[in-house]
């Protein structure tokens, strides 16, 4: 009799692993800050999704989006929330790691003149020129200004980010020689470290 239930309670946790697998891939899908024109205001705000909310619905089969924070809230935490038709018009489109890879596909660096190519996004990440020429990290610039960091930053490589931060952070350690220039090109190789 031990053994039937035994049996029973097994099969029983081993049918819950596809629904458990679905949910967090689901969940992952929702997960992330988005960028999103406030329908109220017309200013660019940054919102999350209630991502666990998300999924279960999401495999309920009537999925359903609602925020878990947004840029306006506390004061205007009692708003429609209208920007949610923005998010499910362009689910992918509104995230924040979406618009970088966007920005970033097949870009040149601003300083080597080399493709960037595919993010990695937990090894060397390529930064952002800003007029003033200082190089930044996107991690930097607060997700409510991105949009216009990318309309007035240049993509520069992983590479090239690396030596500027380390230039603009140690200005005594670097030395500069004026008769050898260094052609970046050849110096680097052509692989997809960007």
């Amino acid at each position: 009799m031990t053994t039937i239930v035994l049996i029973l309670a097994v099969a029983f946790v081993l049918s819950w692993i596809p629904a458990i697998v679905v949910h967090f891939v689901a969940r992952r899908r929702s997960a992330g800050d988005r960028v999103i024109t406030c329908p109220e205001t017309h200013t660019t705000e940054v919102v999350r999704v209630d991502a666990g909310h998300a999924a279960w619905t999401e495999i309920r089969g009537d999925k359903e989006l609602r925020l878990q924070a947004c840029s306006r809230w506390p004061e205007k935490a009692d708003c429609a929330q209208d920007c949610i038709r923005e998010i499910e018009a362009a689910p992918d489109g509104c995230l924040v790691r979406e618009r970088l890879e966007t920005w970033y596909r097949g870009a040149e660096c601003a300083l080597c003149g080399m493709t960037i190519g595919a993010l990695h996004w937990f090894e060397h990440r390529p930064g952002l020129l800003t007029p003033e020429n200082r190089a930044v990290s996107w991690e930097e610039i607060p997700a409510k200004e991105l949009p216009t960091a990318l309309a007035e930053d240049r993509p520069i490589c992983s590479d090239c980010f690396l030596a500027e931060s380390f230039r603009e952070k140690f200005p005594e350690r670097v030395i500069d020689d004026p008769w050898h220039k260094v052609n970046r090109r050849e110096t680097r190789s052509p692989g997809p470290m960007a």
